[in-house]
């Protein structure tokens, strides 16, 4: 794979930085704090942009990391979510003084994530949409500020680029960065895909990743809404925001997928549509399912399912099969053609938890800690996807990342205009296998 980012056996293990590598006592490095004091033992100031349901649980994961702890800054587009996260927050048992956010340190709008970073703070959680997610990681590393953020990382190829230079800055700086895959910090994973790699089912010949569910919230237009307001409330509907439910949601799988083979693939191709989400005036662009193939540098397959339609088969969950066996990841389950089946047995801590555990952790010792890399190249795996189903073409690794077509709106503002808007009928159009233009 000449023009492959990450080779087969260089791939970042993200699942090794735990708690056995923080034990054996790395050098302790100074915090990267513009006050100049070290991370050591003092207080970590934490700051939060986006403070939907995924944003207020990883501000109290965070909280729970780490003792020493204290929310400081906080920042979203709407002030009524805002306002209600935060009150939230304040009242969760064990948070009483450490969720410290008087009124001017409370910011609104699309400029809102430079006043939280700009703050005096140490890590920054990041969990607004995820189109937003590239110029707000490129901010925080330019800041020094440690950062945690939410999957995926980019929606197209061009925000890709954005995070992997902001990336390469943030290990240069030693800053820490996590990311939301948080299977990487799943004890049942972590021990089911480390026999994997040891050889429990030979080598890989085939992966069956999927996400099949009935679907997720939807927001009826108020009339008092411009187009601007109702698809930021209405986000997970619109690529230039979600980047369709094959990124947003189907990532943890096609990552999983790519953590078994420490590879990336190097095309795909694949189909979807809009079975059930047939309303073009209240579902936005999206699809709601898409099946793709794709092709390791070794030749081996990952099929990908993710489908958004109630009434049926559902299935979150990954699979693998060896020349010597199978494994049911999800299920923690090794099948050896000839032996007897292991499951994992294990009552393992929350992922969730853990993930943010670990980075407080690294920031505290000085451990490397870095997830951004991985998050993109996963990203992209999922955007190339997106990019088959939407086109009906063979897509490329290399292509996908180069691409030039970018979603972002040419204005993050409210008075702006999305980079997608409905007709005269108030029909938004929909991609086209065969005539829609992807990379």
């Amino acid at each position: 794979m000449t023009h492959h980012p990450i080779s087969r056996r260089s791939l970042l293990r993200t699942s090794t930085v735990g708690a056995g590598a923080l034990a054996a006592g790395a050098p302790l490095l100074a915090g990267r704090r513009h006050s100049g004091r070290a991370a050591g033992d003092a207080e970590l100031r934490i700051g939060i942009v986006g403070l939907g349901g995924r944003g207020s649980g990883a501000a109290a994961q965070a909280l729970r990391a780490d003792p020493n702890t204290r929310l400081v800054a906080v920042a979203d587009a709407f002030s009524d979510n805002l306002e209600e996260a935060l009150e939230g927050l304040q009242n969760q048992p064990g948070f009483a003084g450490r969720v410290d956010v008087p009124p001017e340190r409370r910011y609104v709008g699309f400029d809102a994530y430079k006043r939280v970073i700009d703050s005096d703070i140490d890590v920054v959680i990041l969990t607004t949409p995820p189109g937003f997610r590239p110029m707000h990681f490129e901010y925080a590393v330019a800041k020094e500020r440690h950062v945690f953020m939410e999957k995926p990382v980019a929606i197209d190829g061009a925000g890709v680029r954005q995070v992997l230079a902001a990336a390469r800055v943030a290990k240069d700086k030693g800053l820490k960065v996590g990311v939301g895959l948080q299977r990487h910090h799943d004890a049942r994973y972590l021990e089911t895909i480390a026999r994997i790699h040891e050889g429990a089912i030979g080598r890989p010949l085939a992966l069956r990743v999927y996400w099949n569910s009935g679907g997720v919230w939807d927001r009826p237009r108020r009339e008092d809404q411009n187009e601007m307001q109702y698809q930021m409330t209405n986000w997970y509907y619109f690529n230039w925001l979600c980047g369709d439910h094959i990124c947003e949601q189907h990532i943890h799988n096609l990552d999983v997928g790519n953590w078994v083979m420490q590879a990336y693939p190097t095309e795909c191709h694949g189909m979807g549509g809009r079975e059930v989400r047939t309303d073009t005036k209240r579902f936005g662009e999206i699809f709601d399912h898409h099946a793709v193939e794709y092709t390791y540098a070794d030749g081996t397959k990952m099929f990908s399912q993710c489908r958004h339609q109630p009434g049926t088969w559902s299935s979150v969950s990954e699979h693998v099969h060896g020349t010597l066996g199978s494994s049911n990841i999800s299920g923690g389950r090794i099948k050896p053609h000839d032996g007897e089946e292991w499951r994992w047995r294990g009552d393992g801590p929350d992922p969730y938890q853990v993930e943010h555990d670990v980075l407080f952790a690294a920031i505290r010792s000085g451990v490397a800690h870095d997830e951004a890399e991985n998050g993109a190249y996963s990203t992209l795996t999922a955007i190339m996807g997106r990019h088959a189903t939407y086109s009906g073409q063979i897509i490329r690794w290399q292509e996908a990342l180069d691409s030039t077509l970018e979603l972002r709106p040419s204005e993050y503002s409210f008075a702006g205009i999305p980079p997608i808007v409905p007709d005269e009928h108030g029909v938004y159009p929909v991609p086209i296998p065969g005539q829609t233009k992807v990379i």
